[in-house]
């Protein structure tokens, strides 16, 4: 390999770790916003102290990750400048705006109201603090909507010109948010993040119940998380389909690398489901291929013998890698599976009366808590790796995009980042699990007012 094809492979590495660490951060906040939403209404109206306490409990996580995310997000977006300037360059009219707009609207809302959410309890009215926490919870919304706007046009891209040097122009901005992907993105990610967090919880309230099996708190956050997970987790195998639907029609060549699909099947014949692969992108074929024959297109095309593009049927050079992005989606797919399988057996437990007294249970909850965020991270496995070779795709090759460094800045500039996400991502989870194992906290008195239902 080339010097150039170095600075190009390490430059992609350094901002998957970048985006890995911050996406995580990114759907914690917005998945835990709606519990703390739920759970102070619950205490202000409900006059549920163990909601109370289910509140401060996750308040702290919250404030902490939302100060993490930020300066994850600005290493992140400051990346565009340093290892991707040419993609900036030519596309910075399209994509800037949107992330001011994420950052002037949304990221103020959030990072400034959070620290008047954590430090104002007791100092301000139940009901205006009610208000702020549902403006934080909004902050994360709007957040994720910017940043899945401007992703969705890298991925299906809509609503632009270009000029003589090849700079892109928005059209209209709002033919920009038309890009046929955005809804699918955005209603997956929302929902994808409250699944991860809600085993996440889930997770957490297992462990406390297995060592204070009395506690109200635990049980509320435990019964609240599993409710949420067993009805949005087969939404979300819904939009899951629909999103295999847009990109079918959008990004052939990422659902063929999805499915392993390298040649049309035999006339009359469907699609086969491979359950297990090992993709040769080189000579273009499976090993070790175990598949059932006709499945896939039931979900693909919803008959038995529909078809989709082969990757043979596009240049080689516009294949994404292969292997990532099938293993990645099989992944993400099984831990649905599984995720859907706790949600209900949970159901079942819950009506025997068992629910928080099921030792076997409790027990796979805490194994399940952190699989919400690989399935996500395998998800964005799929969505990015996908793309390639293209940072808009079909127009902007990632070749293409990146900045002309010499080769040892990126070597340090990759160390760096590895070092200090990996130092930081050790401290978080050593404090997240010491703080999850530990007693709740005493909260002042005067945050023990409640609303009252009538007047």
């Amino acid at each position: 390999m080339s010097d150039a094809d170095w600075v190009l492979l390490l430059s992609r590495g350094q901002f998957a770790v970048t985006m890995g660490m911050h996406i995580t951060l990114a759907a914690l906040t917005l998945g835990l916003a709606p519990y703390l939403v739920w759970f102070e209404a619950r205490w202000l109206w409900g006059k549920r102290p163990a909601a109370r306490n289910a509140l401060h409990f996750w308040l702290k996580i919250f404030a902490l990750t939302v100060a993490i995310g930020a300066v994850s997000g600005v290493v992140m977006e400051f990346q565009f400048g340093t290892n991707w300037a040419a993609f900036s360059q030519k596309v910075g009219g399209v994509i800037g705006p949107l992330l001011f707009y994420e950052v002037l609207i949304a990221f103020f809302l959030e990072s400034g109201l959070t620290g008047v959410m954590l430090f104002g309890m007791g100092k301000i009215g139940p009901r205006v603090h009610f208000i702020i926490t549902c403006l934080v919870a909004i902050g994360a919304l709007l957040s994720t909507f910017w940043i899945l706007a401007a992703n969705s046009w890298m991925q299906t891209p809509v609503g632009f010109m270009r000029d003589g040097d090849g700079i892109f122009h928005p059209e209209s901005w709002l033919g920009v948010l038309a890009a046929p992907s955005f809804p699918w993105r955005l209603s997956h990610m929302l929902v994808a993040s409250l699944i991860a967090v809600s085993f996440m919880i889930a997770g957490v309230a297992a462990w406390r119940l297995l060592h204070r099996p009395t506690e109200a708190a635990a049980r509320t956050m435990l019964s609240t998380a599993l409710w949420f997970a067993l009805f949005a987790v087969p939404v979300q195998i819904v939009l899951g389909d629909l999103h295999g639907e847009n990109t079918r029609d959008h990004q052939p060549q990422k659902l063929a690398a999805i499915e392993g699909s390298w040649h049309q099947p035999p006339a009359g014949t469907g699609e086969p489901l491979r359950l297990f692969a090992l993709p040769d992108q080189q000579a273009q074929r499976n090993d070790f291929e175990l598949a059932i024959p006709e499945v896939a297109s039931l979900y693909l095309r919803h008959n038995l013998t529909g078809h989709i593009k082969s990757l043979s049927e596009f240049p080689p050079d516009d294949i994404p890698p292969v292997a990532p992005v099938f293993f990645a989606f099989r992944i993400m797919v099984g831990l649905g599976i599984l995720m859907l399988l706790t949600s209900v057996a949970a159901a079942i437990q819950r009506a025997r009366g068992r629910l928080y007294r099921s030792t076997p249970l409790l027990w796979l909850l805490v194994a399940m808590s952190p699989m919400g965020f690989i399935a996500l991270l395998s998800g964005w496995v799929v969505t990015e790796v996908g793309r390639q070779p293209f940072t808009v795709y079909g127009i902007v090759r990632t070749a293409e995009s990146v900045s002309p460094l010499p080769l040892p800045w990126i070597i340090a500039s990759c160390c760096g980042v590895v070092l200090v996400y990996g130092v930081a991502f050790s401290l978080g989870m050593r404090y997240f699990l010491r703080y999850v194992a530990s007693p709740l906290p005493q909260e002042p008195e005067v945050v023990t007012a409640v609303i009252p239902t009538s007047t």
